[in-house]
């Protein structure tokens, strides 16, 4: 590692695929060396769950606000911390090293890729990267998860007939610049991404450079792309009824393939007259975010082993279904993402490492809570999530989720920003003689007695309900219209 990478990595944000990692403890009388095997558990930690997640990149020697502090030489020094390193990780993981001498401070630079074993810190956990953390695995996930990095080979597998000549460079160029990094095309598909197999006699491309890269994508897998159908109607009908609009389908590698297929269909996005904030006015019938994250997740995570299917967009007139090929990965669930958790697993993790640089995926296990918001501010219902035979689907609906006088009513505690729980009792007051109790709340927001209490005194402190007498378990609604 050289200065030149160094200021480029420091110029990215810790995320999914950086982590910067300090040799010090801070206390009252300033900062004092970390025991080494406190420095080396940190880093294996880091370090399992980057390989156990997307890969990643390590920095020892600097503080989490990038400043750099270096590595302390003695009690052993770096030997020492790299033994006790490989001491704790099981099965081995051997991150590639490099070492920069800035003066008299030491930085170490340690990249990891994906891997497909599940790696572990000796006589401890299992750990998994999501953004910037890493979360340990439950243990009754850890079986799935095993499963299920051993089942995702089709991005690593040599395209021993591809050559350099059947990628676009200037495409590689690009994300080149994104990183910042400046070197030759070839130089970032293999150092940086790992889209180039090395093992064989002559190094061949990986089927992952040629999904993000081909000049004709198509000639490596002949559905890589995205079918756009927009229907007349709310269902699918066949033989003299059919009811195809519009039919688009769009072939392009990856690097391109989202803004082209994104371009195109928000055309077919409309405006109507909504009432938002107690005035109508003109908004699109989907907010932006959840429909192109949808996209952008179906891309990245389908499965591609299923050569004969796409990744389609179905509009209807009532709602967008964006259809990915492949069920989910055993680690995630219907029941996670409609209950909103924060949860990650990559099926192509080379992929997703590109577009997520590209900026397309930019807080790993926020996008499915973000999508939520999205669609509740619109006052539109939540998205819904299926599994059905080979493909997973996401749905959104255009249909408000209250008619325009409950929308109107709900308006005057916009303000307050109450959660959309609490919304979904307030219209049941609201249609109940305006007054709920703590078991309406537990029955209609299917929590337990404890949430329902802490909930309803949260909107008791916001002056929106009130009891109707003291002590009471029946509460009013503070109207402010």
């Amino acid at each position: 590692m050289n200065g030149d990478e160094l200021e480029s990595l420091l110029k990215q944000d810790r995320g999914q695929f950086l982590e910067f990692i300090s040799a010090y403890d801070q206390n009252r009388s300033g900062a004092i060396p970390k025991p080494m095997d406190d420095l080396a558990r940190e880093m294996a930690r880091t370090l399992v769950g980057m390989a156990n997640a997307d890969g990643g990149t390590v920095l020892v020697g600097l503080e989490k606000d990038k400043s750099i502090t270096g590595i302390p030489q003695g009690a052993g020094g770096l030997p020492g911390i790299l033994k006790s390193l490989q001491a704790m990780l099981s099965p081995p993981l051997y991150p590639s090293t490099e070492r920069l001498d800035l003066g008299n401070l030491l930085v170490l630079k340690m990249t990891v890729g994906p891997s497909l074993e599940l790696h572990r810190v000796t006589g401890g956990r299992t750990f998994y990267r999501v953004a910037a953390e890493n979360p340990s695995v439950p243990a009754d996930q850890i079986a799935s998860l095993r499963r299920a990095k051993s089942s995702f080979h089709y991005e690593r597998q040599t395209v021993l007939e591809a050559t350099l000549d059947d990628l676009d460079f200037e495409a590689v160029e690009g994300v080149g610049r994104k990183i910042d990094d400046l070197r030759e095309p070839v130089t970032v598909l293999d150092r940086v991404y790992h889209l180039i197999d090395r093992s064989p006699v002559k190094p061949a491309l990986r089927m992952a450079a040629l999904l993000l890269f081909a000049r004709e994508p198509g000639r490596w897998h002949p559905r890589c792309g995205v079918d756009f159908v927009k229907y007349d109607g709310t269902e699918r009908r066949h033989g003299t009824s059919m009811n195809v609009i519009k039919r688009v389908r769009f072939d392009a590698p990856l690097c391109r393939l989202i803004d082209e297929a994104v371009g195109r269909i928000k055309e077919h996005i409309r405006e109507r007259m909504v009432l938002h904030d107690l005035f109508f006015r003109e908004r699109l019938e989907y907010p932006p975010f959840p429909w192109q994250e949808a996209l952008v997740n179906a891309v990245a995570h389908r499965d591609y082993a299923i050569m004969g299917a796409s990744t389609e967009v179905w509009m209807f007139d009532d709602r967008i279904e964006v259809r990915s090929p492949g069920t989910l990965p055993d680690p995630v669930t219907v029941d996670q993402l409609r209950l909103q958790k924060r949860v990650h697993f990559s099926r192509n993790p080379m992929l997703v490492r590109v577009l997520a640089d590209m900026g397309y995926l930019r807080e790993m296990g926020e996008g499915v809570p973000r999508m939520f918001q999205d669609m509740e501010h619109y006052g539109l219902r939540p998205p819904e999530f299926s599994s059905d035979g080979f493909f997973f689907t996401v749905t959104l609906r255009n249909t408000p989720v209250y008619d325009e006088a409950t929308l109107k009513w709900l308006g005057q505690f916009r303000r307050f920003q109450v959660s959309y729980r609490q919304q979904r009792l307030l219209v049941y007051a609201y249609s109940h003689g305006k007054a709920l109790s703590t078991m309406d709340y537990q029955r209609i927001g299917e929590v337990d007695r404890d949430t329902a209490y802490r909930e309803i005194r949260s909107l008791v402190r916001l002056g929106i309900l009130a009891p109707l007498k003291p002590k009471s378990r029946t509460y009013r609604v503070i109207e402010r219209i």
